[in-house]
């Protein structure tokens, strides 16, 4: 992605002159509103909803309104560095792209759609378990791109190492293990329409591709989805690990590994004892329980405990750019990007996923810049002051 993020926004008014509009919007709250007019019920109601009475995603978004920058004037911001690299990943800017399962069921291309638009911006995407497409498929449309893998960790510990094996086969390069999601939520808006995509086959790509896990089956997916099904749910829901089993994940991989969901210091401290190489705090959106605290309330305090120890990123509440910078801010090195993407992505494809995340790094390099700092690597809570 070559020169300053910002240049996007020269764009869009430069193709004004020729009577050109985004077509897409810019803003993150009318974003949401166009995904929920144009897809199914059941499907936006899948990646729009949260646990329960939806307290912990108002949590997550309350959190960041609760900081509020302070910009400074004349310190020469007039050019920005918004590169880092994290665990050995060089990306063009803080912020990747958080794994998000079952993408058929907003565009039918699915997570090849985005594998295509963070290849082409040079941003890490992290692929789901739940995706619809294989690895191998993943891996060939992002082409060069860096990207992560995240794991439901399956209960056969043969599928899970050929899962992983597959995963590093395909280039790539860290390991993401989501923790809070060992089963679902209570989760209104999916219940309510009855829609779970997993059941019906979808979201299946990956175990349905894996040959340790075919040769598990009297009859292949694609002649009798049922059983496949059936095999398939509680083998990678239902089961609560401990903090015994994450040696098996280092024996097999050889990559960096990151404990999603975590949300308490003394976790954190824990993931940095068992040898873990990153942690992501996060509380999945607000999709698994109902009531908790906004993930940005726990960063701080992990960030101060374990960001000598093991790379600190964060998820759950990232809507724009001033987002990212306060995230940054308060001790993360970088961010995932999760619904917004995928309502890009239900309204259009690559094009809209490629639209949504230039617009956030657009917005992260302006507000970066205009409240008086020129590198991301220079924001501390000293940009910030709370309400």
């Amino acid at each position: 992605m070559p020169g300053q993020p910002s240049g996007y926004q020269n764009e869009i008014y430069l193709a004004g002159l020729g009577g050109q509009v985004p077509p897409f919007t810019t803003n993150g709250t009318a974003l949401e509103q166009a995904a929920g007019a144009a897809l199914a019920p059941g499907v936006f109601g899948y990646v729009a909803g949260a646990a329960g009475s939806g307290a912990t995603n108002r949590a997550n978004l309350a959190a960041f309104e609760r900081w509020r920058l302070v910009p400074r004037m004349l310190t020469g911001s007039t050019n920005r560095d918004l590169t880092t690299t994290v665990l050995g990943t060089v990306m063009p800017a803080p912020v990747l792209l958080a794994p998000i399962g079952v993408q058929s069921i907003l565009h039918a291309d699915g997570e090849l759609a985005t594998a295509r638009a963070a290849g082409s911006l040079g941003v890490p995407m992290v692929m789901s378990t739940a995706s619809s497409y294989s690895i191998e498929d993943v891996a060939a449309a992002n082409g060069s791109g860096p990207r992560w893998f995240q794991l439901y960790r399956p209960n056969d510990h043969a599928v899970c190492a050929s899962i992983l094996y597959r995963a590093r086969a395909a280039g790539f390069t860290v390991l993401v293990v989501t923790l809070d999601t060992w089963t679902l939520g209570w989760r209104p808006a999916d219940l309510d329409h009855a829609y779970l995509p997993f059941i019906r086959g979808v979201g299946t790509a990956v175990p349905f591709s894996d040959p340790v896990f075919r040769a598990g089956l009297e009859r292949a997916p694609e002649e009798d989805l049922t059983p496949a099904v059936l095999k398939w749910v509680p083998m990678f829901t239902g089961t609560d690990r401990t903090w015994d089993d994450l040696p098996f994940l280092r024996e097999h991989w050889d990559g960096p590994i990151v404990l999603k969901g975590i949300q308490h210091v003394d976790d954190a401290r824990r993931a940095a004892t068992a040898g873990m190489d990153g942690i992501i705090v996060s509380n999945h959106g607000g999709r698994q329980v109902d009531g908790a605290i906004g993930a940005l309330d726990a960063l701080p305090g992990i960030a101060a405990a374990v960001g000598d120890r093991l790379t600190v990123l964060f998820d759950s509440g990232i809507r724009g750019g001033a987002d990212v910078i306060k995230a940054l801010a308060l001790g993360a090195r970088a961010v995932l990007l999760g619904r917004p993407y995928a309502y890009g992505l239900g309204l259009g494809g690559a094009d809209g996923v490629r639209h949504v995340v230039r617009s956030v790094l657009a917005e992260t390099d302006l507000t970066l810049g205009l409240s008086g700092h020129r590198s991301i690597h220079d924001l501390t809570p000293d940009a910030l002051q709370r309400d």
